[in-house]
């Protein structure tokens, strides 16, 4: 099936690029995983128009693109995420919900109100590059781009209900608790760094980005000499304590190797918080067991094929 032009880009947004769920398996090569952050949104987005779960949608970081419609025939979106006052033809849309549009429509958005980044679905999927079996864009490592004005955006329209969505959809807060899986290097922070690790709140400052979240915190002690760590493979969560005792938790666009000690991991569940965090905004860290971990992944894991088997039926 051939793809068709459906959306003409006329103003690209601050940072607006193609994320999936990631390419896996090409970390131990050095390539980046990459991926949607908040896998949760984008996700849901998927399902609402009938799209596998993986599919590619557009990532909208904080102040959204204005795409018009090109397609020969109506086409069915929806957008999750961060609220971002989204409009059609300067009217305001439901999220979180499907919706039409035909040619010449305009879809745009007013300002930001909560999160960071929302998620545009179209039935029947995008048409974006593939690098490593992914169509995820990471600008740093060349695959891909971020939307720039007059773009021609592609797709393969398909038939999908409209008004499909989810009732109790997600609340992002500008102060957030997230629950961590200590180690692997816990062993090499003092008694007093673990506990002003996870008894301080801690201050997203406004140079994050895909890659990694810095934080602005009490400094975070560690033992004489444990900065002195072979690299190994850093997980989407992880968060590294470098020399300076400010905690990085690493995201979507990570390095594939880190060598600075890790005091935990946030747990998969709690990302989307994390990645709908806005600059300035405040988060505290909680122990949490594996098995907790685990069993929270499951439920999440649950919500959305409920979701899915609710949408095919």
């Amino acid at each position: 099936m051939n793809s068709q032009q459906i959306f003409n880009v006329i103003k690209p947004g601050a940072l607006t690029t193609f994320q999936d769920l990631g390419r896996t398996g090409y970390q131990k090569y050095g390539v980046p995983v990459s991926g949607a952050m908040d896998k949760y949104a984008l996700q849901v987005a998927n399902i609402l128009v009938g799209n596998p779960r993986d599919s590619v949608c557009l990532e909208v970081t904080l102040m959204g693109p204005t795409l018009e419609a090109t397609a020969e025939h109506p086409i069915t979106l929806a957008i999750t995420g961060a609220g971002l006052k989204p409009m059609l033809n300067k009217q305001p849309i439901d999220m979180w919900k499907t919706f039409r549009m035909k040619r010449g429509d305009r879809l745009s958005f007013g300002g930001h109100v909560t999160g960071v980044r929302a998620y545009i679905a179209v039935a029947g999927g995008f048409d974006a590059p593939s690098f490593f079996k992914s169509q995820s864009a990471d600008v740093n490592s060349g695959f891909g781009h971020a939307l720039k004005e007059n773009d021609d955006i592609y797709g393969y329209p398909a038939e999908a209900a409209s008004g499909v969505g989810l009732t109790t959809p997600p609340t992002y807060e500008k102060s957030i608790e997230v629950s961590v899986v200590e180690g692997p290097h816990s062993d090499m922070f003092t008694d007093e760094g673990r506990a002003k690790f996870f008894n301080t709140v801690h201050t997203v400052e406004a140079n994050s980005n895909r890659m990694g979240y810095r934080l602005n915190s009490v400094k975070i002690e560690q033992k004489p000499g444990s900065t002195d760590i072979w690299s190994d493979a850093v997980p989407f969560g992880g968060i590294q304590i470098p020399n300076n005792g400010s905690p990085i938790i690493l995201m979507a666009d990570r390095q594939t190797t880190g060598g600075y000690p890790r005091i935990g991991t946030v747990i998969s569940s709690d990302l989307p918080k994390v990645a709908q965090l806005v600059p300035k905004g405040e988060i505290r860290f909680k122990p949490i067991s594996v098995e907790e971990a685990q069993y929270r992944a499951i439920a999440m894991e649950e919500s959305l094929y409920r979701l899915e088997k609710l949408r095919i039926n």
